[in-house]
């Protein structure tokens, strides 16, 4: 705004009606933080540039508009009548806030993407004033953009207040089903078998698990919605066909929901026929590498109850322990040494079992067919070497 003061102060002592119309940027910091200032400039840039035109469109080249000052992230609209002019503020001002707040709701996903990938909310607040000859036009500038601010805040926090009321409604509520998206063998055409993709309430911004997780974020009840979401993905498996294979996508910290124990799971896969190892868990790879400890966690409780080895077994003598692995493969960290007095719960090395290595690939229904039989694909994974 400091490039244009002059020129508007000069208007303000002309026009001594003046009202703004402020969108409140703030929400672009973030962009800032993860990409740089090139990338929250150029999202500023787009947004100035929607303002503008929309400013061009409904009140003429008779408006300024600006950015706000230096450490607000902001656009403003500025527009001056005269003192015979005062209805304005019910026909172009209220009615220009009201015009830009419906065009953020539509545009505001592309104007900041691909920086920000979920719904991003956009505060629009109107304030107007009659020009004092008592104060400095720049006191009633500032002050003007004060109110104009304090508008927008409170209408992002209202949007805000009402998407957290509709997201406690739907997770207090159960309000999660879940979809099953068949995996079919390419070689055999048959389907493999399903994997649980949560849904929220059909014709809710909810029903795309996208938002509906990004709700959990800001809200701090990601494990909440987790836990849900596989309740609701092993209650529908109870309708998938006997024998079949159940993907579900799990995080590590499962381990600490009460209801996902494997007695719990093995009784709901008995309710529809499948066996625990006709289970796949898809883990999140991002918990997975931030909390390595939770993901041992729950990857042995579940080995060691499907290999039936719930306790080390002794043989009596001298406390000597003979070690049964729950499961068979390479040992890739060894924590024993000779002399080494062992408690229940101790990490004693850990194994990984390479003999079949999962690589699942998404196809669209409409272009598998295009793909023949059989199907052979090269693979490189970072860090391996050569690709397989």
């Amino acid at each position: 705004i400091g490039e244009v003061l002059a020129p508007v102060m000069q208007r303000f002592g002309v026009q001594p009606v003046a009202g703004v119309v402020l969108l409140d940027a703030s929400p672009i910091a973030a962009v800032e933080l993860a990409n740089g200032h090139r990338a929250r400039d150029e999202v500023l840039g787009r947004l100035g540039g929607l303002v503008r035109d929309a400013a061009r469109e409904l009140l003429g080249d008779d408006a300024f508009v600006v950015l706000g000052e230096t450490g607000h992230l902001e656009v403003a609209v500025l527009m001056f009548r005269g003192e015979e002019d005062r209805s304005f503020y019910r026909s172009d001002l209220l009615n220009f806030g009201r015009t830009l707040d419906r065009t953020l709701e539509a545009r505001a996903n592309r104007l900041v993407y691909p920086y920000i990938r979920t719904d991003v909310v956009f505060g629009v607040g109107v304030a107007a004033a009659i020009r004092n000859p008592l104060l400095g036009v720049d006191t009633q500038l500032r002050g003007l953009f004060e109110e104009a601010r304090l508008d927008a805040a409170l209408a992002r926090g209202g949007v805000l207040r009402k998407r957290r009321q509709d997201f406690m409604s739907v997770l207090l509520g159960g309000r999660v089903t879940s979809v099953y998206e068949p995996i079919v063998s390419v070689e055999s055409r048959t389907v493999f078998g399903y994997e649980a993709l949560a849904r929220g309430p059909e014709g809710t911004r909810f029903e795309s698990p996208l938002p509906f997780f990004a709700a959990a974020e800001e809200e701090h009840m990601v494990f909440d919605l987790e836990c849900l979401c596989r309740t609701a993905g092993l209650a529908g498996a109870e309708e998938l066909p006997a024998g079949t294979n159940l993907f579900l996508n799990v995080r590590p910290t499962t381990i600490h929901d009460p209801k996902f124990r494997p007695d719990e799971v093995v009784q709901t896969l008995q309710r529809s026929g499948l066996r625990p190892q006709d289970v796949v868990f898809e883990i999140s790879e991002q918990e997975s590498i931030q909390d390595f400890d939770a993901f041992r966690e729950i990857r042995d409780e579940y080995r060691v109850h499907k290999a039936g080895h719930e306790r080390l077994a002794g043989d009596g003598d001298g406390g000597i322990l003979d070690l049964t692995a729950p499961i068979a493969g390479r040992v890739m960290d060894w924590r024993l040494r000779p002399g080494q007095r062992l408690r229940a719960g101790d990490k004693l090395m850990a194994i990984a079992d390479p003999s079949v290595v999962w690589l699942k690939v998404n196809v669209y229904e409409r272009d598998y067919r295009a793909l023949g039989t059989p199907v052979s694909a090269h693979v490189s994974v970072g860090g391996v070497g050569e690709g397989w």
